[in-house]
């Protein structure tokens, strides 16, 4: 991808890209958005791939969000950020969200859309729709009542509450919080865990989640991916690294 606002790096099974405007806090703009869902697209479908970091540049912002420009002069009938976050949600792998710094607005939801947020101490997430005399996408805030329950989300969206990290680690919305020198050695050790894991466990398992979470889960869908999964190579390599002791080698077959 050759526009800067995002820079892909691949180390083996992990993929990471990163927002990459830190003087403008890597605020994305709107008409970004489609070669960021052409790249997801395209890791997606990277059968060797097993984890996608998200993450941005620099110490202050992970994301400002939309670019102010676009909030007064686009039909928001069509919501770019919205789609880039259920397309984030739903891509098969895991994916890992890098919070080097504050997040702002709509970049909250491309986060909290990831599987796993680590924070950095001293990070912050506000929320300004109310402030603004605007309102949030409807799976935003699906997700936000999903994931961290309604009284959270109306402290977010009716009281306009800015939380610091360590109230983001206890709300849920960050799973780790650790020192900022300590970000980049944390979200490698646990991405390197997470693809050692079983591919076909993961996605299964996430769909299932994602599923139960949104109220849509097919269980005829799960009992059959299930029931299949017990004659994967996954599973015999699985059984058998337990049985003798030793890390199992997956294939995602």
């Amino acid at each position: 991808m050759t526009d800067p606002v995002l820079d892909l790096r691949r180390e083996g099974p992990v993929a990471t890209l990163r927002l990459n405007r830190p003087d403008k806090h890597n605020i994305l703009a709107m008409v970004e958005v489609p070669a960021f869902l052409d790249l997801l697209e395209t890791l997606d479908a990277d059968e060797a791939l097993r984890v996608i970091v998200l993450t941005g540049t620099g110490e202050k912002s992970f994301s400002a969000g939309v670019d102010l420009g676009d909030v007064l002069t686009r039909d928001w009938n069509d919501n770019p950020l919205e789609r880039l976050a259920d397309r984030i949600e739903a891509l098969k792998v895991v994916t890992v969200c890098a919070l080097n710094g504050s997040v702002y607005g709509g970049a909250t939801d491309l986060a909290l859309a990831c599987d796993f947020r680590v924070g950095v101490e001293g990070m912050r997430l506000v929320m300004p729709p109310a402030k603004l005399g605007l309102v949030f996408h409807e799976s935003g805030l699906r997700r936000y009542v999903e994931r961290l329950g309604p009284q959270v989300a109306r402290r977010l969206f009716l009281a306009a509450e800015q939380m610091d990290a360590e109230t983001l680690l206890q709300v849920g919305y960050l799973d780790q919080l650790v020192p900022r020198e300590a970000l980049d050695e944390t979200v490698a050790a646990f991405a390197i865990h997470l693809a050692g894991l079983s591919p076909l466990s993961l996605q299964i398992s996430k769909k299932a989640l994602n599923g139960i979470c949104r109220g849509d889960l097919d269980p005829a869908w799960l009992k059959r991916e299930t029931v299949a999964c017990f004659a994967t190579q996954d599973a015999a390599e699985g059984l058998a690294a337990a049985r003798e002791k030793r890390p199992p080698l997956f294939k995602g077959q």
